[in-house]
């Protein structure tokens, strides 16, 4: 398994002044974002010169890009909305083909129309499933053109919640282009460290053969999000349990401070490589 980061972690708008710091922080791969190119996360065009910028980055830093953001509303009320995220989605595929990016990360949506994070209570409807699924075929179908896998996080905010909604989502669509960011901090909401390492363990059970990247996010026993190794999160045995059914991919941390993420890369790196 890999060390990496989100590369928005670190400010900056040139990918090798972000991509510098990942490096110095510690980190050998990261989870890019348009941002750090000073472009939107969903930008409506990608130059040339951008693509170019990014792939020197990568050259003189030697940091691994492991993954590209490509996170919009996929089930937004407003069909229009779900259209403009769709194109903008394909040109990031395009994107990370040239690049060399496997994977463009997703959010499975919600009916909530000004925050694609936050729950609403339709999202657990029928039709919120349905408009899923037609969406999500439509992103295959471009992923499948540009030869990029898609990373499905269950989040708690949005359709796929668990594990299990994501075995439901492949078993509906049969794409090999699917595939999962497990975050262990993202399958509950509130739980004790007995309950959480019992709700991680069987999510990387389920998921086993199609998880392509971990994150590495904690919570507080109060539900509040934490900087991984603070919280409720048995690290050691989630690493274990991924080591366990054959992951060796990306460990992507976020949620932190660019000032934590040197102490945050010695403390998963002893846990990666003990």
């Amino acid at each position: 398994m890999r060390l990496g980061i989100f590369a928005k972690t670190f400010s900056g708008s040139s990918p090798l002044t972000v991509l510098a710091a990942v490096k110095a922080a510690g980190y050998e791969t990261a989870q890019f974002n348009m941002a750090c190119a000073g472009l939107p996360a969903m930008p409506d065009e990608i130059p040339a010169e951008t693509i170019s910028a990014i792939r020197q980055a990568v050259a003189e830093t030697g940091v691994e890009l492991v993954a590209l953001s490509g996170t919009y509303n996929m089930i937004h009320p407003d069909v229009t909305v779900r259209e403009d995220g769709l194109r903008r989605l394909g040109l990031l595929l395009d994107a990370a083909r040239e690049l060399g990016v496997p994977l463009v990360t997703l959010c499975t949506g919600t009916r909530d129309r000004l925050d694609q994070w936050a729950h609403h209570p339709d999202n657990a409807t029928p039709e919120a499933w349905a408009d899923l699924l037609a969406e999500m075929a439509k992103a295959v179908s471009l992923a499948e053109a540009a030869g990029v896998d898609l990373g499905i996080e269950p989040e708690q905010a949005n359709v796929v919640t668990s594990a299990e909604d994501g075995r439901r989502l492949v078993k509906a669509i049969g794409s090999e282009r699917i595939r999962f960011v497990l975050d262990p901090a993202n399958l509950f909401e509130v739980a004790d460290r007995d309950t959480a390492r019992g709700i991680v363990a069987d999510a990387v059970e389920q998921l086993a053969g199609r998880i392509a990247m971990a994150h590495a996010k904690d919570r507080n026993p109060d539900g509040s999000f934490a900087t991984a190794g603070t919280g409720v999160v048995d690290f050691p045995d989630f690493f274990a349990r991924l080591e366990a059914v054959g992951f060796d991919g990306p460990v992507v941390t976020h949620g932190l401070s660019a000032e934590e993420a040197p102490g945050v890369a010695r403390y998963l790196s002893g846990l990666l490589r003990p």
